[in-house]
């Protein structure tokens, strides 16, 4: 093997790395816009039932039985923490597997 060809290799072998690196931030960035597509449909189910009946809802199974809110929950996991009828609850949506930040 001579030079030139410890340099193909070298070059053949960064390009792969950096591939992979690419692969894995455009893999986090799409499962990030996924996870932010979630919350945003639980925050809009929340604000029509707001603007509807006056008031949050108490859980989140009030919001899929009266306004259709679906999502994978085999992937997400969804935190709805409401605490009175006149403030607007956390949501936390996590995928399931990762770490909360």
């Amino acid at each position: 093997m001579n030079r030139r060809d410890i340099i193909r290799i070298l070059i053949l072998a960064a390009v792969l790395v950096l591939a992979v690196r690419l692969a894995d931030r455009i893999g986090y960035s799409g499962a990030r816009q996924e996870t932010e597509l979630v919350r945003e449909a639980v925050r809009r189910a929340t604000l029509t039932c707001y603007a509807v009946e006056g008031s949050y809802p108490e859980s989140l199974d009030y919001l899929r039985e009266n306004y259709h809110l679906a999502y994978n929950e085999e992937r997400y996991f969804v935190t709805y923490d409401s605490f009175a009828w006149n403030q607007f609850p956390d949501i936390y949506v996590t995928e399931r597997g990762t770490v909360k930040p």
